[in-house]
């Protein structure tokens, strides 16, 4: 039996992965920010160690790592960092002991892709806050390791999808309005043709990479794309989408101005945000390296993620069943 830390242990990932790691045999410490109950119970909770925890402000108190420390980890699994510095701190508390580190990045360490698929061995061409962020945490967790001070795995998830919380659709934005016209056969717009790229991945699969992550020595130092096998494009998911409806979906392919005037500012952005980049990332490194074997297609991840929230009156799918 191994101790895991797991940090930020109640959200997407790790309402998953806690349970498959008490399951495993290890003793878990589940630290959150607040008393938020996972998406999904499971009984496995009942014999987690739960710790509150402000991480910011810690952080911002310089004793967030030493509080991780404290608890004499195996192994760390750091699900919501997102500066260098913050992971700096807490590789600081760590470098006594060196517990193994697994650190929850992001495909979006990667920019605009130049060829596909992308691996993991791309120049780290990231933009914006979060993708430049985790793209400095990499490249510091992976100087640490090879200094011979915290052993860490970096995984990088794409979009994560599942049950309980709103999820990329078929328009590469979070409007609703898009799964009630692909339900009811409303005319969708879409820019570029339909032809934008989104690489989702299921919650649980994320968490079945970062399980086999702690019993992969071979992993240590490395990085990791965790997504489903295929990436699709907008158009092949508006289509499968429409399909459970038993409907062709219309789409209407727009210019990005006509877009932005249909789907709203706020949306287009956040369109633009996820198919500007173009990436389909292989997992050959990570069957290999982990034996990741994903159970869910992106297709397979959405249709629980509308299920939930067709069930939940978060979308309106017209009444059917699907």
């Amino acid at each position: 039996m191994s101790r895991i830390v797991v940090i930020g242990a109640t959200g997407h990932i790790g309402t998953y992965l806690v349970p498959r790691l008490v399951r495993g045999g290890h003793e878990v410490i589940a630290m959150s920010r607040g008393t938020r109950e996972p998406y999904h119970p499971s009984p496995q909770w009942s014999a987690v160690a739960r710790v509150t925890v402000d991480r910011d402000a810690e952080d911002a108190a310089g004793t967030f790592g030493t509080r991780v420390a404290a608890l004499r980890p195996d192994a760390v699994i750091d699900l919501v960092c997102f500066t260098a510095a913050s992971a700096q701190q807490l590789v600081g508390a760590l470098r006594p002991a060196r517990p193994l580190l697994v650190h929850c990045g992001t495909i979006w360490v990667h920019g605009p892709a130049l060829r596909v698929p992308l691996t993991e061995d791309e120049p780290r061409t990231a933009y914006g806050e979060y993708g430049t962020g985790k793209a400095e945490i990499e490249a510091l967790l992976h100087r640490e390791t090879l200094a011979g001070g915290v052993p860490s795995v970096v995984l990088h998830p794409g979009h994560i999808s599942g049950p309980g919380w709103p999820v990329i659709t078929p328009a590469g934005n979070l409007d609703p309005a898009v799964w009630t016209a692909l339900a009811t056969g409303q005319p969708l717009a879409l820019p570029d043709h339909g032809l934008g790229v989104l690489h989702h991945v299921h919650a649980d699969d994320v968490a079945q990479a970062f399980e086999r992550a702690l019993a992969r020595p071979a992993a240590i130092g490395a990085s990791f794309h965790v997504v489903a096998a295929a990436a699709m494009t907008l158009r092949g998911l508006a289509t499968g989408v429409a399909a459970w409806f038993g409907r062709e979906p219309k789409l209407d392919f727009t210019g990005w101005p006509e877009f932005e005037r249909r789907a709203g500012a706020e949306h287009a952005a956040t369109t633009r945000e996820h198919t500007f980049r173009g990436i389909t990332a292989s997992i050959a490194r990570a069957r290999e390296t982990l034996g990741y074997a994903p159970r869910y297609s992106a297709l397979e991840a959405l249709h629980e993620a509308l299920a939930w929230l067709a069930a939940h009156g978060q979308a309106d799918v017209g009444g059917q069943d699907f």
